[in-house]
C-alpha cells in the first residue's frame, strides 16, 4: 500500500527515529553526551567534547538527538550556534557566522560591517551575559579538523574565552578524524576536554535490530490489522532467513555505518510491490546489487588477467601487514604464486610493468606519496584503492578471471 511506503520512506528520512533506540543504553554515546551536557547547564560549568567517527556514522545525527531532548527539558536554557569547517574555517568568517546566530537568537541587531575583533569582543560579552543569566551556549563545530588549520585563532579565543568569563557553555567538535585533538595546537590543548566519543559502526546484531526498528508497522499506523500483521509476518521470515544474513553480511564488509544501512533500506523499500503491499527477499537482493555497482567494479569487468594478477598480489600483501611495497615486492608475491601453482599465466618483467603502469592510470593503485617522484617507478612505494570486498566482487565479474585468483583471495568473511 502507498500509505505504508510513504511511512517507511518517512521513517528513513528521520535521523532522530532512526537514532532513536541507542537512547535506551546508559552506555550509547547519546547518553554520555547528554549527561555531559546537562551537566553545563545544571551546574553552570563548561565543558567540550570531540565526537569521531566514520562518515554516516550518526554522530551529528546523535547531537541533534541530544539537543532536542534538552531543548524539550529546559526550553529557555540553551542556545545553540552551528559552523561548519566547509563553509566558516575562516577564522574572520567564523566570528562574523558566530555573532549573526547569537544575535538572531537573542533578537539583537547584527552588524554586517562590524569587524572580527568586534565580533570576537561581542562573543566573550555574550558568553559573559549569559552565563550571568544562566542560559547554556553549545557550540557545535562540524567537520571540526577544518578548523585546527591555520592558526586555530577561533578556538583559541572561543575556549580562552570559556576559561576567563562568568560562563556556562559547551564546545562539541564532529570529526571523520580520529587523530583531530593530535592537531590543535598546545595552547588551545591545554585549555580543551579531553572528552571523546568514539562512534564504532554497530555490531551485525544491533544492525539487525536496528532494521526490525525501520520496517516493522506499529499497530497504531492507520493501516488494516490483518494487512499490517502479514506485513510484520513477512519481514519477520526475512530477517530469519540465511539469504538475508549473508546479504547483510555483504553489505556490512563494504560499509558498517548506519547511513549505509539507511541508504541501502531506502531502495528495498522504493522497490516494494504496490500491489501486494509487501516486502520480499527479491527487494533486498534487487537493492544490494544496486549497490554494489559501483565504477571500481565495472572496471574491474575489464581488466586483464595480469592486472588482476597483481591487483591480488597487493591484496595479499597487505594482508600480510606489509605496509610499504614497491613494484618490485609485488613481482616477488605474483613469482611465488607462480612457483607454487604452477600456474600458466607467466609474464615477463616488461609486460608486467605495462600492467602496473596501467593501473596507475586507471586509479585502481596510487603512489603511497610525492616524495620519491624522481625515483623510478619499480621503486616507488604504491597502496591499493581499492578493499578486498570490492577486488573479491570485481574478480567474481571477470568472465577472464583464472579461478586461481579467486581462490588466492581471502573471501571467507564475503560468503
Amino acid at each position: 500500500m502507498a500509505a505504508a511506503l510513504t511511512l517507511l520512506r518517512s521513517r528513513l528520512c528521520d535521523p532522530t527515529y532512526i537514532h532513536a533506540p541507542f537512547k535506551s543504553s546508559k552506555q550509547s554515546n547519546y547518553s554520555k553526551l547528554k549527561e555531559l551536557v546537562s551537566g553545563t547547564i545544571s551546574d553552570s560549568c563548561n565543558n567540550s567534547a570531540l565526537l569521531l567517527g566514520p562518515r554516516g556514522s550518526g554522530k551529528v545525527a546523535i547531537v541533534d538527538l541530544v539537543l532536542e531532548d534538552l531543548k524539550a527539558e529546559n526550553p529557555d536554557s540553551i542556545s545553540v550556534v552551528r559552523l561548519n569547517g566547509l563553509l566558516h574555517s575562516d577564522d574572520t568568517c567564523a566570528l562574523k557566522e558566530i555573532a549573526r546566530q547569537l544575535c538572531l537568537e537573542h533578537q539583537l541587531s547584527f552588524s554586517k560591517m562590524a569587524s572580527s575583533d568586534d565580533n570576537s569582543q561581542f562573543m566573550i560579552d555574550m558568553l559573559r551575559e549569559c552565563g550571568l543569566a544562566h542560559r547554556s551556549l553549545i557550540f557545535v563545530l562540524v567537520e571540526f579538523d577544518l578548523f585546527v588549520q591555520g592558526k586555530q585563532r577561533l578556538l583559541y579565543c572561543l575556549i580562552d574565552a570559556m576559561q576567563t568569563v562568568t560562563s556556562q557553555a559547551v564546545v562539541i567538535g564532529v570529526s571523520c578524524r580520529e587523530d583531530a585533538d593530535q592537531l590543535l595546537e598546545k595552547r588551545v590543548r591545554s585549555r580543551f576536554s579531553h572528552t571523546k566519543l568514539l562512534f564504532a559502526p554497530p555490531s551485525r546484531e544491533d544492525m539487525k535490530s536496528l532494521v526490525e526498528h525501520i520496517l516493522y508497522l506499529p499497530k497504531n499506523a492507520g493501516l488494516p490489522s490483518e494487512y499490517i500483521t502479514k506485513f510484520n509476518a513477512h519481514v519477520q521470515n526475512i530477517l530469519n532467513d540465511k539469504r538475508f544474513k549473508q546479504i547483510l553480511d555483504s553489505l556490512l564488509c563494504v560499509d558498517g555505518t548506519i547511513g549505509n544501512l539507511v541508504q541501502y533500506l531506502f531502495r528495498v523499500v522504493s522497490s516494494i510491490n504496490l500491489e501486494s503491499g509487501l516486502l520480499s527477499l527479491e527487494n533486498f537482493k534487487n537493492a544490494q546489487i544496486s549497490c554494489e555497482r559501483q565504477p571500481t567494479i565495472e572496471t574491474l569487468q575489464d581488466a586483464s588477467i595480469l592486472e588482476l594478477y597483481i591487483l591480488v598480489c597487493m591484496n595479499r600483501l597487505e594482508s600480510k601487514e606489509q605496509n610499504s611495497y614497491n613494484f618490485n615486492s609485488i613481482m616477488k608475491e605474483y613469482k611465488s604464486i607462480h612457483d607454487a601453482y604452477r600456474t600458466s599465466d607467466n609474464y615477463g618483467d616488461t609486460v608486467c610493468l605495462r600492467a602496473f603502469e596501467h593501473l596507475l592510470e586507471r586509479e585502481l593503485i596510487s603512489y603511497v606519496d610525492h616524495r620519491g617522484r624522481y625515483l623510478p617507478v619499480e621503486f616507488r612505494p604504491v597502496e591499493l584503492l581499492i578493499s578486498s570486498h570490492e577486488l573479491y566482487l570485481g574478480l567474481k565479474s571477470n568472465s577472464s578471471c583464472p579461478a586461481i585468483l579467486q581462490k588466492l583471495l581471502d573471501h571467507e568473511s564475503f560468503k
